[in-house]
């Protein structure tokens, strides 16, 4: 008997553990895939001169099928070598989803992970990022033994439904994402109370997301239009307003045409939506052999490169926050080549004089400005280096922004 319930118990994980909609509307067509491919050779091509591998990128890689197999090999073994103690949750578990992906045994990081949410503290309120890692940590942890994740989930969600907290569309892809894996996997004949709870959640945080959604189908910004496609696709509560998927694709493979996924970053959570996958599928991923022969790398399409031509932008620097002696506001006006990055601007303004120094450090989304004029960033003051053009800030960090001719950007130490 118990052996029946172990396999009709399997049985229902199996049928309810994968992302089983097709969303035929949203599927790229044949004359538009050489631009979906081009995206993802340059996420690949960008690996190999990071030295911060990126988990997310392996993930996107083994989710659209890699091209680069060298590639995705050395950012599995980099992975792997990873000392989960030197991790945050959120970057652990998409360690453990990116090796999962690779089919790798993540080995003691999830034990470490379990551990981390059995501990984990709610976020303070306002704090619109704060449940981002959490919601990645029960989505590895559902992935990989949703029964003992129970616990920690239903805390989770209990946490988020009370918070006071407007959260970003990250966020909320994300914690749908984790949810769903819970709402989908829960054993047979366990309390009732944790499908009610996951569904009440789901249910709030997807209506949030579909109040979002602008009228080019865009949800949120450009750069979370993919997780939260992934999310629409998988929750099992569908938002009151219906969505327009193909809309939203539409859209996306514009934006793509006019270069704005130039971040491997971004292209990393784009490229599972534009070839119809989603986080949910990183457990069944059909892993490739080591003497497995190298897939061709396609010939893609690419921007038409213009003429580039001098542009001047205005440039801003300023300090309110600490004591009187470090406070300043600066600005100055630097000429670049037209379709030079953010990052060359302030190379070249603090060529010009010294009060604009910047230091900057490496994360998975490129460079952040963590220091100008010796003012650093600091987690435990919740300040950091907040860039703005025309009082709008910033959605592309400083080595991706292309500034144009006579635009004012402003540098504003800011609190969070």
């Amino acid at each position: 008997m118990a052996r029946l319930v172990l396999c009709l118990l399997n049985i229902f994980w199996v049928m309810t553990g994968t992302s089983t909609q097709t969303q035929s509307s949203c599927s790229i067509s044949s004359d538009q895939l050489p631009w979906v491919n081009s995206l993802q050779v340059q996420m690949e091509e960008s690996a190999t001169s990071s030295a911060f591998p990126n988990p997310s990128i392996l993930i996107a890689m083994n989710l659209a099928g890699a091209y680069d197999l060298e590639v995705q090999k050395l950012l599995t073994f980099e992975l792997m070598a990873s000392n989960a103690a030197d991790l945050t949750s959120g970057q652990l578990a998409l360690n453990i989803m990116a090796l999962t992906s690779s089919c790798r045994d993540p080995g003691n990081k999830i034990s470490v992970l379990q551990k981390q949410m059995e501990n984990w503290s709610p976020p303070k309120p306002n704090d619109a990022t704060g449940f981002y890692g959490s919601s990645l940590a029960i989505l590895a942890l559902c992935q990989k033994n949703p029964e003992t994740t129970l616990s920690s989930a239903m805390r989770f969600a209990k946490i988020l439904l009370a918070s006071s907290s407007s959260l970003n569309v990250d966020t909320e892809a994300v914690a749908i994402l984790a949810l769903t894996c819970m709402y989908n996997k829960i054993p047979i004949g366990s309390d009732a109370s944790y499908r009610v709870l996951f569904s009440q959640v789901i249910k709030s945080l997807v209506e949030n997301i579909s109040r979002k959604i602008k009228d080019d189908g865009i949800i949120g910004d450009i750069y979370s239009t993919g997780l939260a496609m992934q999310a629409l696709w998988v929750t099992p509560e569908k938002p009151t307003k219906a969505w327009d998927c193909k809309k939203t694709m539409d859209t996306v493979l514009k934006e793509i045409k006019q270069g704005k996924f130039d971040n491997p970053m971004s292209i990393a959570q784009i490229l599972p939506s534009l070839k119809g996958k989603t986080y949910l599928d990183v457990p069944h991923v059909a892993c490739i052999p080591d003497n497995e022969v190298q897939p061709t790398v396609p010939n893609n399409p690419n921007p038409v490169p213009t003429a580039a031509s001098d542009i001047t932008v205005t440039y801003t620097i300023n300090n309110q926050l600490r004591g009187v002696d470090l406070l300043f506001k600066v600005t100055t006006e630097v000429s670049v080549k037209s379709g030079s990055t953010l990052l060359a601007v302030l190379e070249e303004a603090q060529r010009k004089s010294p009060v604009f120094k910047f230091e900057t450090t490496m994360t998975s989304w490129g460079p952040v400005v963590s220091s100008i004029n010796n003012i650093a960033e600091n987690v435990n003051h919740r300040t950091y280096w907040q860039f703005l053009s025309n009082k709008t800030p910033l959605k592309e960090g400083v080595a991706y922004y292309i500034p144009f001719n006579l635009e004012h950007i402003l540098a504003n130490f800011t609190e969070y």
